[in-house]
């Protein structure tokens, strides 16, 4: 099996060498490894540390284009490569490299599909308390939309199978961790995590600027996949709520008719329609993004068509 160890980069030639000197030179089950190394717009000498050690496969982005997109760019090269297993890396060296041969051990060996480095953040010391709070809410969140049991959906620190890479495919522009474990999750796509130690922290994130706009960002995200995949959920739901909340106006505007109190109570008529309005339209949307749902999984399933043309065939048990 060949197995690519991407590492997405902005401006890391410090810290880069710790990740690239790190590499495990062989684990049990591989027979080749590659390094790709992704530069996000570098300004400073990122390509020049990496091929100083070393790394002959280089994506290269004239300006920044963001996490997603690296990620993106760099999972088409490591299937160009031929790559069995990819394991997305950061160089930054948050991640400890020495573990990638525990996170790819479960799908060498058929167990799954997609491994997640569980940072265990709750014993992370640069992390506020806060923090710790939100990253567990938040992977519970991505939990529910996705049906899995996952301890840290935020993680970077990841395998994949080509099986795996093939049906996913990355549509937002901010971070692909939340949407990959929701795609994988709706999709049935085996995933599993292995626990880790993060390194000591050497820069703070360039992902967002505060917890605030990663919260906001992540949220979106996590929005716009689950209506992806759950659209009629979504919306009947919302239409159900604005229908009850609908009905109470004009049961309460039918009572003081009856009982001739004073007043003509249209404010109750007037609210009631609106929110009635609102159930129907909730209730087309659903209708309707259903079946774009409907379309979307048509044309994912063209996709993989096509990227098996393009890399190659999976083996005959996936």
């Amino acid at each position: 099996m060949k197995l690519v160890i991407q590492v997405p980069c902005l401006n890391e030639e410090q810290t880069l060498p710790l990740v690239l000197e790190s590499m495990p030179t062989s684990i049990s089950g591989i027979d080749t490894i590659d390094i790709v190394v992704i530069d996000d717009g570098s300004t400073d000498r990122t390509v020049e540390v990496a091929r100083a050690h070393g790394v002959t496969h280089i994506v290269r982005h004239t300006g920044t284009m963001g996490l997603a997109r690296s990620f993106r760019d760099g999972i088409e090269y490591a299937l160009s490569l031929g790559a069995d297993i990819v394991v997305n890396t950061d160089g930054d060296n948050q991640y400890p490299q020495a573990r990638i041969g525990d996170l790819v051990t479960p799908i060498v060996e058929g167990r799954a599909d997609i491994v997640i480095g569980d940072r265990q953040t709750h014993t992370i010391a640069h992390f506020s308390p806060f923090k710790k709070v939100m990253q567990r809410f938040g992977s519970w969140v991505v939990n529910r939309a996705a049906g899995t049991a996952l301890p840290d959906a935020a993680s970077g620190f990841r395998a994949y199978s080509r099986a795996a890479l093939y049906r996913l495919n990355i549509v937002t522009q901010f971070s692909y961790c939340m949407e990959t474990i929701i795609q994988a999750g709706n999709k049935r796509i085996a995933i599993t995590s292995v626990p880790i130690e993060t390194n000591p922290k050497t820069r703070e994130s360039r992902l967002f600027k505060n917890e605030f706009e990663h919260m906001t960002k992540s949220a979106q995200a996590i929005l716009r996949s689950y209506i992806m995949f759950r659209p009629w959920t979504l919306f009947a739901t919302l239409a159900a709520v604005f229908g009850i909340l609908g009905i109470i106006p004009f049961v309460r505007f039918l009572v003081l008719q009856i009982l001739g109190t004073a007043g003509n109570h249209l404010q109750s008529l007037i609210l009631g329609s609106a929110l009635i309005v609102a159930a129907l339209l909730s209730l087309a949307l659903g209708v309707l993004s259903d079946l774009l749902k409907t379309n979307r999984i048509l044309q994912e399933d063209a996709l993989e068509r096509l990227k098996e043309q393009r890399h190659g065939p999976l083996p005959p048990h996936r």
